[in-house]
């Protein structure tokens, strides 16, 4: 499988130096494909199908969220309903079997795909996902996917769609996996890699971190399995503004593990009162314990003076609200810190109810590297949320998967490194860092605390595993696993949360390596 982006035939550069496949106008023909005739359009595919459609292109062309892409398009085209549901479940679904899906094609193209036009190949992944994965029945799978092509690319090429789908749809999706996944004994990546549709890199990352945080190599499968499964929408309750009361009322039910955290069925919760008056927020239960282990569990563990808190990397603004809201409890105030303005913004949202409910929390828009050095040993308590891969929230970001390189690692390596070593430095004495991650991948968690656990003199790791259970709800813990310790890895296959890394570091009276105690 090709990681990389293809060109598109006939591509030119945009002023900002990418390719762009030439084009007659949004949704028009591109360029190398006949305009059809007004009887060959006669024909349009479903507003659901075409949301779908245009969602895909803008990811993989223009780089777009695909959390922030597709609810901008299903508002422009009024869907709603089973009609959103059913854009939802393609769109996501055929960026997540993009890998298989390509695959498939392949073996159904009698030239390589990168010689295959961008926006055909994307209306093809959409038409074979239907075709393997959906209950759609064949003959609507494939006339749809055709009658689409008619609009956005032209006629030229509805005539190729139709082929391609013919062959794809002569087998089902198990008999396809048998002829183009590599033999699993001599080829074990290869085979995982294309079955469930992740770059090899990232399944040997994902193996070997299953095995670096203590668990067995071989739940790959099942790993690989959750992270192609669409994730259950989590809330959770800004603390003093809402209670699960006022959330099951309106339609939410009980969280699986956070004490602050309720369960939404499906669909958008935005309609029902507490989202939508910033009372409460969608947010994934593993970042609810991350906080939680910070803002409850480490009451026994900070041993300085408890009135000031730092959020180091705190865009968007989730983990802040729900630090922000435990202050009060600790009579503390909260630093929120966010590199880029317009995450700053978003926090500035995600806290405001909040604020106007008295919790003391100031935004700021600076680099975390520097506020180590800026405000030296001012904080009790200190998250580093770091930039990380994202390798453990691949179920809600499944673009990450196409988009990362194992070049990135060593970047976010250093940078993470570097953030440490500042929340470190503006933690007080006694005082205690949370470092977390949303990625399990041994080089952005175990090896990064480790080396700064070798570098500095003035720091003990503590058992992170009592202060994660202290965000969980009484009848949960006995079915919380959270192995050996010290540092709690969740991953999406056990706990059915992102795959967040939780380490906890207690800053000492003594002074890092190489320093001036005077």
């Amino acid at each position: 499988m090709n990681e990389q982006r293809r060109p598109s035939r006939g591509a030119h550069r945009d002023d900002r130096g990418r390719q762009r496949s030439g084009s007659r106008g949004q949704g028009g023909p591109r360029r190398g494909w006949s305009e059809s005739r007004p009887s060959e359009r006669s024909r349009s595919s479903t507003p659901s199908r075409l949301v779908a459609y245009e969602a895909l292109r803008a990811v993989t062309e223009d780089d777009a969220y695909a959390n922030l892409v597709l609810p901008r398009l299903l508002r422009r085209h009024r869907l709603s309903g089973r009609d959103a549901a059913f854009a939802t479940g393609l769109f996501y679904g055929s960026l997540r079997a993009r890998g298989r899906l390509d695959a498939i094609l392949a073996a159904c193209i009698d030239r390589p795909l990168d010689q295959v036009e961008d926006e055909l190949l994307d209306v093809l992944r959409l038409g074979a996902y239907q075709l393997l994965d959906m209950t759609v029945a064949p003959h609507a799978a494939t006339s749809e996917t055709v009658a689409l092509t008619r609009r956005v690319i032209g006629a030229g090429g509805a005539s190729f769609v139709n082929a391609i789908m013919r062959r794809v749809g002569e087998k089902p999706l198990g008999d396809w996996l048998e002829q183009v996944a590599p033999d699993r004994d001599s080829d074990p990546i290869g085979h995982l890699a294309v079955v469930h549709s992740h770059p090899a890199w990232v399944v040997r990352a994902l193996r070997d971190a299953l095995a670096g945080h203590g668990r067995d190599r071989d739940e790959i499968d099942a790993l690989l399995a959750a992270q192609n499964e669409a994730p259950a929408v989590s809330l959770v309750m800004r603390p003093g503004l809402t209670d699960l009361e006022e959330m099951i009322a309106d339609g939410a039910g009980e969280a699986r593990w956070s004490v602050f955290g309720a369960s939404w069925p499906s669909g958008d919760p935005g309609g029902m009162g507490p989202v939508r008056e910033g009372r409460a927020a969608v947010q994934d239960e593993g970042s609810q314990l991350a906080a939680l282990a910070l803002a409850l569990g480490a009451d026994d563990l900070v041993l300085a003076d408890d009135a000031h808190w730092l959020d180091l990397c705190a865009g968007p603004g989730g983990k802040t609200a729900l630090l922000g809201g435990l202050t009060i409890g600790h009579d503390a105030d909260l630093l929120a810190v966010e590199l880029q303005p317009h995450r700053t913004e978003l926090v500035d949202r995600s806290v405001a109810t909040l604020q106007e409910a008295g919790c003391e929390i100031t935004t700021r828009t600076a680099d975390g590297t520097t506020i180590g050095a800026e405000l030296p040993g001012r904080f009790s308590r200190v998250l580093a949320d770091v930039p990380c891969s994202g390798l453990g929230a691949l179920r809600r970001r499944p673009e990450s998967r196409w988009r990362r390189t194992p070049g990135d690692i060593g970047h976010l390596g250093a940078l993470q490194r570097d953030l440490l070593h500042s929340a470190l430095d503006a933690a007080a004495p006694g005082g205690v860092v949370a470092y977390v991650t949303c990625s399990p991948h041994l080089a952005e968690t175990r090896l990064v605390v480790a080396d700064v656990l070798k570098r500095r003199q003035d720091v003990e790791q503590l058992d992170a595993r009592s202060a994660v259970r202290a965000g969980v709800l009484p009848e949960s813990q006995e079915g919380l696993e959270l192995g050996d310790g010290p540092a709690v890895q969740l991953w999406p296959h056990l706990h059915g949360t992102d795959a967040m890394f939780i380490s906890l570091l207690r800053r000492s009276g003594a002074h890092p390596e190489g320093t001036d105690p005077s």
